[in-house]
């Protein structure tokens, strides 16, 4: 018999692995932490209340500098004398300035890369903000500190630079070879008495992602055209091998008990995935909608299906879900000039057609986009691209943020090596060093999803490590960076 240890599936279990890991001095991650939101936020939520946030997972680590550009003419010089070749032409930028309602100190401006015009108006309406220089903290760290020996007082993310190392942190907490995320830990919390809930909470639309894998919870994947059907034995499918004798033998060896604990494990899982499928396949219902999505760009066919199951969220009985969506190519440590301006565009493009289908629906407000990827990259040039980095600017777009707005602290332009204060916020090459960590990040959007205050410690434990503190570094760290309503 299959038995499961109650104490495993707690809140308090939950918490204590969660305290485990800040414990043990790893930045916590960004995607997975709101899925572990979901099961606070759910509990919280009113009766008919209902949100969703969506990762926008961007995999090879986006080049920071070429997506938001440094647009007043003293950033401008800087950033092109630096990057050379692979800098954007200012006269190109015109079109995609960004103009906050609220200037940024010292005569700060920025543009986004010229493919971008559909991020430009959503910034424009007030749909979308942006998250400076974030990334990857343990607590907060000044170049100094991380060029010296106290490990013990100043801890850094393990295995900085390292993309699977990096894709992994984000979403597990842990480098490369991590099995089990908080998303997953989520699903094991839920799966008692709520198996149909939990299990539609956390869907990814981008194949397997280790924030969703848990103990005993399953993440439910969905392709671009709908749920992965077992052929031999749903429902949807006639018959197998053009036999219908045939398919009901595969349903009726899938249906019976077995007496080896794995051959009934494997049966029950089995059977959850066809009941599931055909639930997806009723919620989706047909590809119809408002908005014509970009063709040809995968993001948009994802983000479609996002909307689908977003549009069938009652049939599914959920009141809280976080999506992963992803896109990869932007490792480019070549071709950067010519490779990333299509990369913008397709994000760009992907993201707005989201957006408008939430306006249409009439929930804009009840789901929030937001990137994320590997890490920044290089400000310095390697001739025709851009090398590992670690902070990176982020984009937030719904209806409930607040957007026209720039928050957290704009970086300097600069890949110098002195004691000077433009060069304490890299480290090195114009890596830049963040001065937001993913966890105020994520705690913003948790506060918005529903997850009370008491619950955000717990469910982000290195979050203490940012409460509202000026650090001798002049930088604040805010527990809530105030971009969401």
């Amino acid at each position: 018999m299959h038995l499961i240890d109650p104490a495993r599936h707690t809140r308090r279990a939950f918490l204590r692995r969660s305290g485990q890991l800040a414990m043990a001095g790893t930045a916590l991650p960004f995607a997975l932490n709101l899925a572990a939101m979901g099961e606070a936020a759910a509990q919280a939520a009113p009766g008919d209340d209902y949100k969703a946030l969506v990762c926008v997972f961007l995999f090879g680590g986006n080049d920071y500098a070429n997506t938001l550009v440094n647009f007043d003419t003293d950033s401008y010089t800087k950033y092109s004398t630096i990057r050379g070749a692979i800098s954007l032409p200012y006269a190109s930028l015109a079109g995609t300035e960004l103009k906050p309602a609220v200037s940024l100190a010292n005569g700060r401006k920025y543009a986004l890369n010229p493919a971008m015009s559909g991020l430009t108006t959503l910034f424009d309406q007030g749909k979308m903000a942006v998250q400076l220089n974030v990334g990857p903290l343990v607590k907060p760290l000044t170049r100094a500190q991380f060029n010296g020996t106290n490990r013990k007082d100043f801890p850094i993310p393990p295995k900085l630079f390292s993309h699977n190392d990096q894709q992994s942190i984000w979403q597990s907490s842990s480098p490369e070879g991590s099995t089990i995320g908080w998303g997953g830990n989520l699903g094991d919390l839920m799966l008692n008495g709520q198996r149909n809930a939990s299990l539609f909470t956390c869907i990814s639309v981008a194949g397997n992602a280790v924030f969703l894998s848990g103990d005993e919870a399953l993440q439910y994947q969905v392709g671009t055209g709908g749920a992965v059907r077992i052929n031999s034995v749903s429902p949807a499918t006639g018959s197998v091998y053009g036999s219908s004798a045939v398919k009901a033998a595969m349903q009726q060896i899938a249906q019976q008990a077995r007496g080896h604990t794995l051959e009934n494990e494997y049966n029950k899982v089995t059977l959850r995935a066809v009941e599931a499928e055909g639930k997806i396949t009723s919620a989706i219902q047909s590809d119809d909608l408002d908005v014509s999505f970009p063709i040809n760009n995968n993001l948009a066919a994802q983000l479609k299906m996002v909307a689908r199951l977003i549009r069938g969220r009652a049939s599914l009985g959920v009141k809280r879900q976080v999506f992963f969506v992803s896109m990869g190519g932007y490792d480019l440590h070549d071709d950067l000039d010519t490779k990333q301006g299509p990369l913008m565009q397709r994000l760009s493009e992907a993201m707005s057609a989201f957006q408008l289908q939430m306006k249409n629906s009439g929930i804009d407000d009840k789901v929030t986009a937001f990137t994320a990827s590997d890490f920044g990259r290089t400000l310095s040039s390697n001739g025709n691209g851009s090398d590992h980095g670690w902070g990176s600017h982020h984009f937030v777009v719904g209806g409930a943020v607040k957007g026209n707005a720039f928050y957290g602290t704009p970086p300097p332009v600069s890949v110098g090596n002195t004691s000077a204060d433009d060069d304490q916020w890299h480290v090195g090459q114009g890596r830049l060093l963040p001065t937001t960590s993913v966890d105020q990040y994520a705690a913003t959007l948790a506060k918005w999803f529903g997850v009370p205050d008491s619950d955000l410690n717990g469910i982000l434990p290195n979050l203490k490590n940012f409460n509202n503190i000026t650090a001798p570094s002049g930088i604040t760290y805010l527990r809530d960076m105030g971009f969401m309503a």
